[in-house]
């Protein structure tokens, strides 16, 4: 059988010295090897088929049955790792956090413990006839995001 810290390996080795860097790897008991990466300008497709051949070419066939997918983490696709928050610094992104709050605005910082969004709001005020652009900066903890993804615009 193979094992989740064999291709954890495999795919270091491959992509050492690179901009590339593992977003997750799931191997089932079947041997359905599932290996998603990330790179700070995105990931081409020859770069995917170079990881699965660099795979594909530590075992036997004939020894052992596996199944390999290796693709690149989609935007439409929640982030899992900080490292992928970091790459959307100063981009628009969507939050939900575990009490079911949904906030959007731009990504200002991340850390394996919070992330800070700029959000603007139009808020009436007392006095005013028109609503006022209000714009804060909010922190939320790690612990609280349930899930964030890059919001995709063709403006």
């Amino acid at each position: 059988m193979i094992t989740k810290k064999e291709i954890v390996q495999l795919v270091s080795e491959k992509i050492e010295g690179t901009e590339y860097y593992i977003v997750d790897i799931n191997v089932s008991t079947s041997n359905q090897i599932r290996v998603e990466i990330d790179g700070d300008k995105g990931v081409k497709i020859n770069d995917c088929v170079d990881i699965s051949r660099h795979i594909e070419g530590n075992y036997d066939r004939e020894e052992v049955d596996f199944e390999l997918t290796v693709s690149s983490a989609g935007m439409d696709q929640p982030f899992k790792i900080t490292r992928q928050y970091q790459r959307y610094l100063n981009r628009e992104v969507e939050t939900k956090t575990t009490s079911g709050e949904k906030l959007k605005g731009i990504l200002v910082s991340a850390d394996e413990n919070a992330i800070v969004l700029e959000i603007t709001r139009k808020e009436k005020i007392e006095g005013k006839k028109k609503k006022l652009l209000i714009t804060e900066n909010k922190t939320i903890p790690m612990e609280q995001v349930k899930e964030t993804k890059v919001v995709i615009s063709f403006k």
